[in-house]
This record gives C-alpha cells, structure tokens and sequence, in this order.
C-alpha cells in the first residue's frame, strides 16, 4: 500500500481563518457563526452592534466576539458614497475553540486564554493603548504562514488575556447569543432599514411593515433578537451618530439634535444624558 502524506493545512484550515478586507466599506449582514472572531479595524469608522451593544468605533478598535454571539459593523453614511479617499481597512481573524487541539486550553497554563473565550461570549472590547501595542503583531498575521499564524494568534490570545479590567469592557449586558435558527435575515433588514432612515420619523409599524409582521409579533420578536424594545434601539442609533456629530463637526447642538431625528430639543438631551452619560454640552467640552 502506498504512503500518502495529508496535507497538514487542512487541519489548520478548519480552525482557523485569518484575513485583510481592504474594501470602500463594510456592510455584512447581522449575522453569528461557532467560530470566534477577533476584529481589528486599522481605518475605518461607524456603529458595531455586538449582542445588545450599540457603540461607535474608529481606528484601533479591536474587539473579541464569542461564538453564536450576533454582531454588525455598519460604517459611517459617508463610506456609502461615492468617495475614492474613505476605504476600511480591517484584519479579521476567525478560529474554533480547539484551533491549537482538543482540550488544549483546559490545561493551567492557558487558564487565562479559557477565561476569555468564555467572557467573549457576551463581546469584549479592548482599550487603545492594548490595540496600539499588538498592532504590528495584528497586521502581520495575515503574511504569514498558516501554522505561523496559529502560534501568533495564541500569543495575541494570551497577550489579551492579561489585559487589566479598565482596558477591556464587557460589551452586551446579557447573554444573546443565538443556538437556534430564528431568522437573522428578518433583523438584518429591520436593523438596516433603521440605520438608514433613524433621521426620519419611523413608526413601529414602519418597522413591522418591514419585517412583513404584525407590530405585536415584531416587539416579541425584537425584544427577543435585541434585547431591546424597538424606541430604545432607534433611540440608541440617533444618539450614537449625535454623539460622532459633537466630536468630528462644529455644528450647534440643536442642529444635530433635528440632524439625527429628534423633534425636540428637552427630549434629545434627556437620550443624550441617559445613554452616554453627560449632555451633549458637556459630552462635546470633555473631549
């Protein structure tokens, strides 16, 4: 009988997937897959939603998300236009729990790594000063080969894993990742639709319409995807882009406030002050 060597790349292969988007923006659906996902955005800006996380991001953004755990990044509106100077650059890296072997991180000495894989689970977002440090390891990653990139990626692992509490941060307030087959597709297009028009006035019933459902079904269905009521999300997509108007334009307040949906101004600081924390006025003198 003849001896045949297997290629050993596809052992690898199966467990890991690391790659460069260098494209004018990112739109992927709302989706979840097993694997884990750590995503380094290098430039680019916009809203991830990660669980029930709605937050802004930029460049350095660097983010673990757990497996079954739905996420999105939709970029700013102006990547959507025709603009030749605003292109993402991202290093997304996709790997199983047993990229390294079976059981590998059940042993003491990768205890770190396990517990982080088992925070990831509701998405941990890393401090710049963590995603500056591993930048030159992140980039590289993707020119290397493919058992090289499996030991890079559990020295990055392991480098995450000793990060100290204030530079990391626990993204979805509670467990949403999705074990069953609910359609995504339903809430991708709801979500999208939403962060397209949240300037307009948008009813429930808009979004029911939609989503081909009646506004009771939507809100179960919702509340449950989201884990959040319809008004809070909306809410949330108005304040987050108010809260990128405030820093990167010079506009007043109470254009931004009509800018991003709002019809009045009381209403747009009492969102403003709840979800980010402080005022518009204070939010923009503190940056």
């Amino acid at each position: 009988m003849k001896l045949v060597l297997k290629n050993p790349d596809s052992f690898v292969n199966q467990r890991i997937n690391i790659f460069k988007k260098e494209i004018p923006c990112l739109d992927t659906a709302w989706h979840y897959h097993p694997e884990f996902e750590l995503l380094y955005i290098s430039k680019s800006s916009g809203i991830r939603f990660v669980g029930d996380s709605v937050s802004h991001f930029f460049p350095g953004d660097l983010v673990l998300v757990g497996s079954y755990l739905p996420h999105l990044w939709r970029n700013d509106e102006a990547y959507y236009e025709k603009n030749d100077d605003l292109m993402v650059k991202t290093i997304v890296m996709k790997f199983t729990k047993n990229f390294m072997g079976v059981g590998t991180f059940d042993n003491p000495e990768f205890l770190g790594i396990k517990n982080l894989l088992d925070e990831s689970k509701l998405g941990l977002s890393f401090s710049k000063k963590i995603s500056q440090k591993l930048n030159d390891e992140i980039l590289e990653i993707v020119e290397l080969t493919k058992g090289e990139q499996s030991i890079r990626l559990l020295d990055i692992l392991y480098k995450l894993s000793l990060s100290k509490e204030e530079d990391k941060k626990v993204l979805s307030s509670t467990d949403m990742r999705q074990f069953s087959t609910d359609n995504p597709g339903r809430l991708d297009t709801v979500i999208r639709y939403i962060s397209d028009n949240y300037k307009t006035d948008i009813s429930l019933g808009d979004v029911a319409g939609i989503a081909c459902m009646t506004t009771n079904s939507f809100c179960r269905f919702f509340k449950k995807m989201t884990n959040k009521s319809f008004t809070e999300f909306l809410n949330e997509i108005r304040i987050r882009n108010a809260s990128r108007m405030l820093i990167q334009e010079n506009a007043p307040i109470s254009e931004i406030c009509y800018n991003v949906g709002y019809k009045s101004i009381p209403n747009f600081n009492k969102q403003f002050k709840q979800i980010m924390g402080d005022t518009p006025k204070a939010y923009r003198y503190k940056l």
